[in-house]
């Protein structure tokens, strides 16, 4: 391996994050991107590279590599951690298995495993008899059934070290509201996400053959390339909110903010109560969510006491109008309660209004109203047509946002 130079086996735009794990700054790394970004083999190449450098430091490391289906595992990421041990020039210190499937270094008896998951009892079964499994791979990550099976697995391997590396690599599916999609837009901090795509790779890498074909793939058909090439979820066009912005929101951040507005949306069960506090910011045009309250079989009077305790009597609620004695219930209460302002045809200009402006989201301080505006889309008929309407049933945080934003949208002159 000296004679082996790592800028010839990592692309330029994986050097932060090998930096990263040699820091030892975070235990997540989650890497998607489109085809030819070089995740796989960056990964692959990390694995080693770690496993190697831990033996050389007394540290007995081993690996576990997951995919959803068990057959997939020899023509993929077995075959990639192939490539990664002769990229490397260290084919001598590693010996190949395929039955059971693992590679194991020579010099300490280190191993790599492989485990597919469509059999439950497999994790179980992901054991070593020396050291710990520091290092774990789920490739595909959307193959996964989704975010709880790779926890239940996590959980069971993840013990017996100070220190783990966790890699989950994926190319985005095409629906933004595809769990692998979400998962890598919430916030973590100790997370690292790295999106990557074949342009920041040398050509020589790639062979003009891919080159050529991602050229012409993006002149005849530029949402395709964007997607398979680029890494984008592009969506199938039935998302109604196109404009989000995920991230956090700070404490500092939301004390600058001086145009509030909030929203009540009523409910029992099982639709429940639903109450918005938001910032709009005109010039940016920016609906900015700062905290959610509500849940189901929540009495008006505990409702109230809630958002009391918060503070939130400082501004006018809007609420929705088809419940006129609980907005006389919030009104006794002491808060600032008030109809929405509803007219025919509200709810269509209410959703086009916000559909104009950038929704800025942080799933920790409002994670039900992240989860109904991601997951909100236009129904398909039967001939695969979209319905041009707003469907009704998971949309009470939403209400509650088109309630608050009601005397902005509403306003005479004010369009979409």
């Amino acid at each position: 391996m000296s004679n082996v130079n790592l800028t010839d086996v990592i692309a330029p735009a994986f050097y932060p994050v090998h930096w990263d794990i040699i820091d030892g700054e975070h235990t997540y790394y989650d890497l998607y991107g489109g085809r030819g970004s070089t995740k796989s083999s960056f990964i692959s190449t990390e694995i080693i590279l770690g496993m190697m450098e831990d033996a050389e430091k007394g540290l007995f490391s081993n690996a576990a590599i997951f995919r959803k289906v068990g057959n997939t595992l020899r023509d993929s990421v077995y075959e990639q951690i192939e490539w990664a041990i002769d990229a490397l020039g260290v084919s001598d210190l590693w010996e190949s298995l395929l039955s059971p499937m693992q590679h194991i270094y020579k010099p300490t008896g280190q191993k790599i495993l492989y485990r597919g998951l469509d059999k439950a009892k497999k994790t179980k079964s992901v054991k070593t008899s020396k050291g710990y499994i520091k290092y774990l791979w789920f490739e595909e990550l959307d193959e996964f059934a989704g975010i709880e099976e790779i926890r239940t697995v996590q959980q069971s391997v993840l013990r017996g070290g100070s220190k783990f590396v966790v890699f989950k690599s994926f190319n985005p599916p095409i629906s933004k509201n595809n769990w692998a999609n979400t998962y890598v837009n919430e916030p973590r901090g100790d997370s690292y996400r790295h999106k990557s795509d074949y342009t920041t790779v040398s050509p020589e890498w790639l062979g003009q053959q891919f080159i050529d074909d991602a050229e012409y793939l993006k002149q005849t058909n530029e949402r395709a390339y964007n997607h398979e090439y680029l890494g984008l979820a592009v969506g199938l066009g039935t998302n109604i909110f196109d404009l989000i912005e995920i991230r956090r929101i700070t404490d500092e951040e939301i004390e600058t903010y001086q145009s509030i507005y909030q929203g009540q949306d009523w409910g029992w069960f099982p639709d429940p109560k639903a109450f918005i506090r938001l910032a709009y910011v005109p010039n940016k045009q920016q609906v900015v969510l700062l905290d959610e309250l509500g849940g189901c079989k929540i009495k008006n009077s505990t409702m109230a006491e809630q958002i009391k305790q918060k503070g939130y009597n400082d501004y006018i609620i809007s609420c929705g109008v088809d419940e006129e004695e609980s907005i006389v219930d919030f009104k006794d209460a002491g808060l600032p309660a008030r109809r929405a302002i509803v007219t025919p045809g509200s709810r269509k200009y209410t959703f086009e209004w916000l559909q104009c402006r950038t929704i800025v989201i942080d799933p920790l301080r409002t994670p039900r109203a992240y989860k109904e505006i991601i997951n909100y889309e236009h129904e398909v008929d039967g001939n695969g047509e979209v319905i041009a309407d707003y469907p009704d049933g998971k949309d009470h945080w939403i209400d509650a946002i088109r309630y608050a934003t009601s005397p902005l949208s509403m306003r005479r002159g004010h369009s979409a």
